[in-house]
Formats: C-alpha cells, sequence, structure tokens
C-alpha cells in the first residue's frame, strides 16, 4: 500500500496531536499546525521542498508567535498567591495581639491559624487582608 505524501503528513500531524495531549506541551500542537499546512502543500501539488517550506513557515511562525506573546504578558501569580488556586487570598481576619516578630495567632473559617504580617508599616491589632497562604500560615497585609 503506497501512501501519498499528504497521508503521511496528516498522520505526522495527528502524532504530532496526540503527543501534545499526552504531554501538555503546547508547542507541539503549533508543530502539527505545521504538518497540517504541509498535507495541504502536497494537495495542492506542490514538491516535497514545497511541502517542507510551508511547514516550516506556518509552524515556525506559530511557535514564535506564541513565544513572542507568552513573553510579554505577565508572568502567573505563584499557587500560594493566586486567588484563582486559593480561594482563602483576599479574605479579612481580625487580629487581636501581634507579637514583636511580627507573628499572630487568628480565627479564621472555624480554626486556628499561624498569621505573619508581610506588609511594610508596624502591625498593630485590627482588621487585615490574606495575601498568600503558606502551608498552613496565612501571610496578612493591612486591609
Amino acid at each position: 500500500m503506497d501512501w501519498s505524501a499528504s497521508t503521511l503528513w496528516w498522520a505526522g500531524a495527528a502524532c504530532l496531536v496526540a503527543a501534545e495531549l499526552a504531554t501538555g506541551t503546547f508547542y507541539l500542537l503549533m508543530l502539527a499546525t505545521g504538518a497540517a499546512a504541509s498535507a495541504l502543500a502536497a494537495h495542492a501539488g506542490l514538491a516535497l521542498s514545497g511541502q517542507l517550506l510551508a511547514g516550516a513557515v506556518v509552524g515556525g511562525g506559530a511557535v514564535v508567535a506564541w513565544y513572542l506573546r507568552r513573553s510579554r504578558s505577565p508572568p502567573a501569580p505563584s499557587a500560594s498567591s493566586n486567588p484563582d488556586v486559593n480561594l482563602d487570598i483576599g479574605s479579612k481576619v481580625h487580629v487581636t495581639h501581634w507579637g514583636p516578630d511580627g507573628s499572630a495567632r487568628v480565627t479564621y473559617r472555624g480554626a486556628g491559624w499561624d498569621a505573619r504580617f508581610v506588609g511594610s508599616a508596624t502591625p498593630s491589632p485590627g482588621d487585615f487582608v490574606i495575601r498568600s497562604v503558606e502551608g498552613s500560615r496565612l501571610m496578612l497585609d493591612q486591609a
């Protein structure tokens, strides 16, 4: 059974998509787009050099475009301070007493928590906002 060049390119694109699904590497999806462009070039009757050029331009261009887009966007906050990951971020707690080292014991969600002040001023008793959670310790800042 002889496979045409376009069939080989489509099979390669399918393998790249399967590898992307297995690894979660989004760049493989961009390369699969390049393989699909090569398959379309083969359907259009271009020679092997034209197929390779189409795949390189589309796939390589997509990788470069995605890289530039990702490098220009701000980095995602760490999981300990990301409100999309930890729903406690942004919640308010009341501190009745601060220790000399900037630590306190607070009641939050019906349980006792260790807390540490991460702001720039000197902490005084009152309401504070949870900025991050490190293990079982709440990192607090002024409300």
